[in-house]
């Protein structure tokens, strides 16, 4: 009998001293996956926020009224390319052609006004030749399943020497000075092209979030496969997604074109090294399916910030060419180790 009793004493003693120990573990482990999350939701805010404090606090003039306005003029092109290279990515692909295209729009821009004095004409015709060049991307990427590295690379190349061609090598000057109101006047009490930029944002963030396009930019970019089986026109999203990009990219080059009074076969090299890795700052994932208008406003803001304060430090362009490729790099590294962390 006292061994029977020996025996059973150890388990009522044990059973209520693990039972409160599991829901604390627990919910320490949920409230851990919560504060991850956030972090992971909202990290790229927070680090904007920070940034702005601190280089309003240590860099001079950097918080003034004309310095904001000066920053947004500065990122306004790289505002609108930016809205649709985010459906570019958001759907596996990017373009590598918008820099060039916004070379060969501002200069087929400045060519036409000086042969008809129409601006009207000479935006038409530069906003139809941008869509051509999106045409042949996606179409190109769509249906001949050429890599859309390949494909932009080389509509890069050969756009660019369409630009300089078409001008001999030379700045295109614009006879007619009413074109240069687009660029350098006011409204509101802000400059024009920030309106652009603002507009851009506000449509391609419906398009994304409301629309039909949007959903289906996302489920390619998912899984294309997928997207396939369940009734989406892969083929057909995918070319549109390339004619938007290349008519935005060149409504960019025409109204940098108005900013600098002339057509330039040189300007927007490098560009849409700026443009991807804002969008990819902003969160848009390379390996698609995932995007935010919120997103890329901030990473945009971001590439700016950082570009406006070595202008005000006089920092040399030579070392601005490395720390934004120190972003470019930073961005990638983020978009990777979320990827895994998602897998």
């Amino acid at each position: 009998m006292s061994n029977t009793r020996l025996n059973e004493q150890p388990i009522p003693a044990t059973g209520p001293a693990l039972t409160p120990a599991a829901p604390q573990q627990g919910s320490k482990t949920m409230n851990q996956q919560k504060l991850l999350k956030f972090a992971s939701e909202y990290s790229i805010i927070l680090i904007f926020l920070a940034l702005f404090v601190v280089l309003s606090f240590t860099v001079q003039y950097f918080f003034s009224w004309r310095n904001m306005i000066g920053l947004a003029l500065s990122v306004s092109q790289i505002g609108m390319v930016a809205c649709t290279m985010m459906f570019c990515l958001a759907s596996r692909d990017f373009d590598l052609s918008v820099g060039s295209t916004i070379a060969f729009a501002g200069v087929l821009c400045a060519m036409i006004i000086n042969r008809t004095g129409s601006i009207t004409l000479g935006i038409g015709v530069s906003l139809l030749a941008g869509a051509a060049i999106g045409l042949f991307n996606g179409a190109t990427i769509a249906k001949f399943r050429i890599n859309a590295l390949i494909t932009t690379l080389v509509t890069m190349g050969a756009v660019r020497g369409l630009a300089f061609i078409a001008s001999d090598g030379q700045a295109v000057g614009i006879s007619n000075e009413a074109f240069f109101n687009i660029g350098n006047n006011d409204l509101f009490g802000l400059p024009i092209p920030i309106w652009f930029c603002i507009a851009c944002f506000v449509i391609f963030g419906v398009m994304l979030n409301k629309t039909v396009y949007g959903r289906n930019t996302l489920a390619i970019g998912g899984n294309p496969d997928a997207a396939r089986l369940a009734g989406v026109n892969v083929d057909r999203t995918r070319i549109y997604i390339f004619l938007v990009q290349g008519v935005v990219a060149a409504l960019a080059g025409v109204i940098l074109a108005s900013r600098i009074t002339s057509g330039q076969p040189n300007s927007g090299q490098g560009f849409e090294l700026d443009v991807i890795a804002a969008c990819v700052l902003g969160g848009v994932s390379l390996a698609g399916g995932r995007a935010s208008i919120s997103g890329v406003i901030v990473g945009v803001l971001i590439m700016g910030m950082v570009q406006n304060a070595m202008n005000l430090q006089n920092i040399d362009a030579f070392y601005q060419y490395l720390v934004r490729a120190g972003i470019l790099y930073f961005a990638v590294l983020i978009d990777q180790l979320k990827n895994r962390g998602q897998a």
